[in-house]
């Protein structure tokens, strides 16, 4: 991980306790990683849980429906889990910029979490 700033300073932690910074960066990408992995968990479950519906040929809507809200909570669960890491990324790198980026990326994130928690919610109608 590269513990430098946009303008190619190291930020104080990373010059004051670099192992301390390079730990952090590691589990932020570990993070991310296991975000990674939650949203694939839930690729999976859907590709099973669509399949069986179509197989089935009994209430496919309504099971495509209940598969399609299972996904987007794993993708809702691993979009909240990718702004942690984004926030320890923030932390290590204590730059203005990053700051800014990071706001940006949870204002995206949470639009996306809003409106897909919306089309959540209208499939249970």
């Amino acid at each position: 991980m590269d513990l430098t700033s946009l303008e190619g300073r190291a930020s104080m932690l990373a010059t004051e306790f670099p192992r301390f910074a390079e730990g952090l960066g590691l589990m932020a990408s570990v993070i991310e990683v296991m975000a990674v992995v939650v949203m694939a968990v839930g690729v999976l479950r859907f590709a099973a849980a669509f399949l069986g519906a179509e197989a089935s040929g009994s209430a496919r809507g309504s099971r495509i429906d209940g598969a399609r809200r299972d996904l987007g909570r794993y993708i809702l669960a691993g979009l909240e889990v990718l702004i942690v890491s984004d926030i320890i990324h923030t932390a290590v790198s204590m730059q203005l910029a990053d700051l800014v980026f990071l706001g940006l990326l949870v204002v995206i994130r949470s639009a996306i979490s809003y409106f897909l928690g919306r089309e959540i919610e209208a499939l249970k109608d």
